[in-house]
């Protein structure tokens, strides 16, 4: 298990803290990402919704994909680079979302730092594919890289189904196109250039 790096530590003390302060103050009317239709839009959203959490075991299990996956990508790239990739994921889960709901006709808001945590998964299989990794559920070993299949997988199969579930499929998986393309401009591979 690693230690906790200073951004990612900091990181889930503000979530926990804000998961807290929404107990005593409605925080989603306007930190809440809600769809560009609906007259609760505003564009800081695009952030702000990743501190959001909907239930303990919400927090809990984004928390604990943070510190499994992310504490060891801070010690690699730095803190820095680290939260730009962040970034990355949190802007295209929410944009992924933004365009789900437009199609869709949905109304409702989006929370949560999902989209964040599986760019996180994303780079964590891209860059440690061979690691064996223990999730909780299924409590299988696996290789990262099979890890990232197996959750994208679902997503994706899951996003189809389950439309109606309260559970923002297609913005984990905006989340994982995002890290992939923000390792592609590090990279310099197309469509950012090349090596």
């Amino acid at each position: 298990m690693p230690p906790i790096p200073p951004v990612t530590k900091a990181l889930m003390l503000i979530c926990t803290a804000i998961f807290c302060l929404q107990a005593f103050v409605p925080l989603d009317g306007l930190f809440a990402l809600w769809p560009i239709g609906s007259s609760m839009f505003w564009p800081w959203q695009v952030l702000t919704y990743a501190f959001l959490h909907g239930s303990l075991m919400h927090l809990f299990f984004n928390m604990l994909g943070l510190w499994m996956f992310g504490s060891e990508l801070e010690q690699l790239w730095g803190q820095r680079r680290y939260l730009q990739f962040l970034l990355a994921g949190v802007l295209a889960a929410a944009l992924t979302q933004l365009a789900f709901t437009w199609v869709t006709q949905s109304m409702e808001a989006t929370i949560g730092a999902s989209g964040g945590l599986f760019a996180l998964l994303l780079a964590y299989g891209m860059l440690f594919p061979n690691r064996m990794i223990m999730p909780l559920f299924p409590p299988i070993p696996m290789r990262a890289r099979t890890f990232v299949f197996v959750f994208g997988g679902l997503e994706l199969v899951l996003g189809y189904i389950d439309r109606g579930g309260g559970i923002a499929h297609f913005a984990h998986l905006g989340g994982m196109a995002g890290g992939y393309l923000m390792i592609r401009y590090w990279r310099r591979q197309p469509p950012f250039g090349r090596r």
